[in-house]
């Protein structure tokens, strides 16, 4: 099976919009109805919309990221659509819309609450070792004094009598074809199908207030720079005593002073003075598994690169970690004493090496002197 990235022509780090630009192109170009004379676009075109099915969904998109295609269902053989992607979804791609595309209401009852969206920011280390993170979120909550029911306490809501408890209206018309009937939510009930004739006075009736949250959230370890997380039923409350909406945690990464991360693997610059990559030399690396011990052995060349294997960042897929890549940075004196400047000349004579003659300074001619 390949990868969804790379059915649909886009990056990992791609953008929802981006994901959805794709697919519309390649559902086009990809359809059987436009290649009649070609066997395998049914099963192309079933590849990009299972492609797209996973990618659109957040959770499914991060499931995928860390475990692959097994993560999702898929991969291992079987039969069935493991994520139910249907002409609602296809006719979302292509215009934009949500739900039915008909404009029917699956049910009555109290609708849900909206998904909400923060961002947490993490350091590298986190990144590395994963976290469990708070964040403090202002959003609805259950109304306590209602029990999230928009009732006074001691009252009950009852059935709207416009709608009958369905939550919607119909209505009925001729046309030139015949009789029409064209249905749509009842505005007396916000097409709840109750009706609350005592509100809470605390809620107004809306059996949620505005309150402060505070959520423990699981971060995994090796997540990246603009990737989601989320939490379901963990958003602001709905109306009434309806679900909860979905909260998304969008993750941003501080900058490392000193370590720089390329996918999975890790980068460091050490610097050595230009006698120890001569002579060689011993020194530790400060790493996010603790100070490890790196040996130069003499004549290191500057920009030679050691790699610590396991030491990087562990993949979200596999769980495998990457590598960390200590490059060596030979640093060379921009200032040398009297007594440094002879010892080095008379190293360079003796490689046979030509060097520029260095002016004799204030403090030599004063020594030479006094000899």
């Amino acid at each position: 099976m390949r990868d969804f990235y790379e059915v649909l022509g886009i990056e990992r780090s791609a953008t929802d919009d981006e994901i959805k630009r794709a697919y519309r192109k390649l559902a086009r170009e990809s359809h059987p109805d436009a290649n009649p004379d070609d066997p395998n676009a049914a099963e192309l075109f079933k590849e990009v919309s299972v492609a797209y099915a996973t990618l659109s969904d957040p959770e499914k998109r991060r499931q995928y990221d860390m475990f692959g295609p097994e993560g999702i269902g898929v991969g291992g053989g079987g039969g069935g659509d493991p994520f139910g992607f249907g002409l609602n979804d296809l006719f979302d791609a292509f215009f934009g819309g949500g739900g039915d595309p008909f404009g029917r209401r699956a049910s009555s009852g109290p609708p849900r609450g909206p998904d909400a969206e923060t961002v947490m920011v993490l350091d590298l280390h986190e990144v590395v070792t994963g976290v469990r993170k708070g964040v403090d979120l202002s959003m609805p909550i259950g109304c306590e004094a209602c029990d999230s029911s928009g009732c006074l306490p001691g009252t009950h809501s009852e059935r709207c009598a416009t709608c009958s408890g369905t939550g919607e209206v119909r209505s009925v018309r001729r046309s030139m074809i015949g009789q029409l009937v064209t249905s749509g939510p009842c505005s007396d009930c916000s097409a709840t199908g109750q009706r609350i004739p005592s509100p809470c006075t605390a809620c107004h009736g809306e059996g949620r207030v505005r309150g402060e949250r505070h959520l423990d959230v699981e971060v995994p370890a090796g997540i990246d720079e603009g990737q989601r997380l989320r939490l379901s039923g963990r958003g602001p409350a709905g109306p009434r005593g309806g679900v909860a909406g979905d909260l998304y945690v969008t993750v941003r990464v501080e900058p490392h002073p000193t370590i720089a991360r390329d996918g999975d693997d890790l980068h460091l610059m050490h610097p050595v003075a230009m006698t120890q990559a001569a002579l060689g030399s011993t020194f530790l690396v400060e790493t996010f598994d603790g100070d490890q011990e790196i040996t130069l052995p003499p004549g290191t060349q500057p920009g030679r690169v050691i790699t610590l294997s396991g030491m990087g960042v562990p993949s979200l897929r596999s769980g495998r970690r990457g590598n960390l890549h200590v490059h060596i940075d030979v640093e060379i004196p921009m200032k040398l004493t009297v007594d440094e400047t002879e010892i080095l000349t008379r190293f360079a004579e003796l490689r046979g090496e030509e060097v520029h003659a260095a002016r004799e300074g204030l403090f030599s001619r004063l020594r030479s002197a006094f000899q």
